[in-house]
């Protein structure tokens, strides 16, 4: 097996302070990964990852930028190399939900998902690119979803940025697979978030109920495969691992 050291790599995670995001961030940093944490918003839970992650010894640093912007991903990874010198994994994992039936669903939510969710993947891998090429072991990380895969109800916007970012990635994994950059997506299913503890009981009921395994996903599941994939993902290329409990196969 060719395990890739990761300790002195460099990774950015975009919305990488709460949720999936906080997990795979806090995941890598454990690996003596220097930590990248974007945040758009959440400045205070930025804060305290990063304070937390150098309470324990490991190199965390914050930064700001709205990623469906162009300009702004681009200054996220100038000021990555700038401070850290390089750039090895880039995780893009930034996405909200503006959930509507279509019928209801108006231009400006339909926009600002596909900005934040698939564009960002656009700026970002964009901008990180030269810099991931330079690293003896680059990867870009997209954490997809099973909405993006099998569908749902009043996501049309959220499906179709989830699945184009699955398209985005089998595409620039062909164009990049003679290099040392690997490209591949995480297709989460139904993972316990803060979201999903607002959810009400009966309904938490009804969606277990779906999914084989019997039980929602925790967001350090979803870490453990981003941490696969950057140690041991040197022939994984273009490809979607789904993490769902058997509910999407």
């Amino acid at each position: 097996m060719n395990m890739a050291h990761l300790d002195g790599k460099v990774a950015i995670i975009t919305g990488g302070a709460k949720g999936i995001g906080k997990a795979i961030t806090e995941s890598l940093a454990k690996e003596g990964v220097k930590v990248v944490i974007n945040y758009n918003s959440s400045a205070a839970a930025a804060d305290e990852v990063v304070k937390s992650l150098t309470e324990q010894g490991y190199d965390a640093l914050a930064v700001q930028a709205d990623v469906s912007i162009v300009e702004e991903a681009k200054r996220l990874v100038e000021e990555t190399v700038a401070k850290y010198g390089r750039l090895d994994i880039l995780v893009n994992n930034a996405g909200i939900t503006r959930d509507r039936t279509f019928k209801k669903l108006g231009k400006e939510d339909w926009d600002r998902v596909i900005d934040v969710n698939l564009n960002s993947v656009y700026n970002m891998t964009s901008a990180s690119l030269s810099h991931l090429l330079e690293s003896d072991n680059g990867r870009v990380i997209s954490i997809s979803s099973i909405i993006g895969q099998a569908g749902g109800f009043g996501q049309t916007n959220y499906s179709a940025a989830k699945a184009g970012m699955v398209g985005f990635t089998k595409s620039l994994a062909l164009e990049l697979a003679r290099t040392n950059v690997t490209v591949n997506a995480i297709c989460p299913g139904f993972i316990y978030t803060d979201m999903v503890a607002e959810i009400p009981d009966n309904v938490k009921e009804q969606i277990v109920s779906k999914i084989p395994k019997k039980r929602f996903g925790t967001v350090d599941e979803i870490a453990k495969g981003v941490l696969y994939l950057c140690r041991d993902g040197e022939y994984i290329t273009g490809q979607q691992l789904n993490i769902n409990g058997g509910l999407y196969m």
